[in-house]
């Protein structure tokens, strides 16, 4: 993806409440729960890359973590600037970057969130570098949450939604399934934006390749996504239960990863003695 594409994109507000609407609520619920098991006790360092207006970053400040915010768009820093002058806990440090050059010292950081950049660094060798600027800045077991996209997200999103009666939708899909790489010169509803797609093993491998440890690699939603009822059944206290107990049963089992619409990898840095 450009720079200019994504500055577009995301300037264009597109994306900036998502995780308040649809499934999205789900991957956010989730992505909590694990944020909430596994960081270290707060006030630790965290740092949220590519944390847009701060959805995850704000919600960590108000349990008491010391928190980092950066963004390559300078529209949604700015709109995480206004948000921080009305925080009851404010941000430590909100700026503009990018996550293949992090602004912070080697090992300053006891973990880091990069649930956006991976999908948006459609080549190989910058996911590299990212997640080694990750494990840079990360003290020695400082634990990593990297997310992305499965590679099936919009087959699987466009026969729910009855997407490919649309000119060249299934060409698309088709094309991003072999390859993992998802364009969408047309402006076809339903086809996101230039972005990578993981298979689940791919993004294990690629997180273990750069040297982190005890990798796991988690489906956020589950079969959840499929539903079409999403927001009706979210706001059903009961059906809410049933949407959470299914993401957490069946959206960690290998066989199923690939139904969730986004994957979450969590790893360790390695300990003082094995770093290189």
């Amino acid at each position: 993806m450009t720079d200019a594409e994504l500055l577009r994109f995301y300037s264009s507000g597109a994306e900036s409440e998502r995780l308040q609407r649809g499934v999205a609520q789900l991957e956010a619920a989730r992505t909590r729960k694990f944020l909430q098991q596994l960081l270290p006790a707060a006030p630790a360092r965290v740092i949220d890359v590519g944390g847009g207006t701060g959805a995850y970053a704000f919600w960590l400040a108000e349990r008491g973590y010391t928190v980092h915010l950066l963004d390559p768009v300078p529209q949604l820093i700015d709109a995480a600037r206004v948000n921080n002058q009305n925080a009851a806990k404010p941000l430590a440090t909100i700026v503009v970057g990018d996550a293949l050059a992090l602004p912070y010292e080697d090992a300053s950081a006891d973990a880091l969130l990069l649930l956006g950049p991976l999908y948006h660094l459609t080549a190989q060798s910058e996911r590299s570098a990212a997640l080694a600027e990750a494990r840079r800045v990360l003290r020695p077991s400082g634990v990593l949450f990297a997310g992305a996209i499965t590679r099936w997200a919009g087959a699987l999103y466009g026969l729910t939604r009855g997407l490919y009666a649309q000119r060249g939708f299934q060409e698309q899909v088709a094309t991003t399934v072999e390859t993992g790489q998802n364009e969408n010169p047309a402006g076809l509803s339903g086809g996101f934006t230039t972005a990578y797609y993981h298979r689940p093993e791919e993004l294990s491998e690629e997180v273990a390749s750069a040297g982190f440890t005890e990798t796991t690699v988690h489906g956020l939603e589950g079969p959840a996504c499929l539903l079409t009822d999403f927001d009706a059944r979210w706001n059903d206290p009961e059906q809410r239960r049933v949407l959470e107990w299914s993401a957490d049963a069946f959206g960690d089992e290998p066989s199923l990863l690939g139904a969730s619409a986004h994957l979450l990898a969590i790893a360790r840095a390695p300990r003082e003695e094995t770093r290189s």
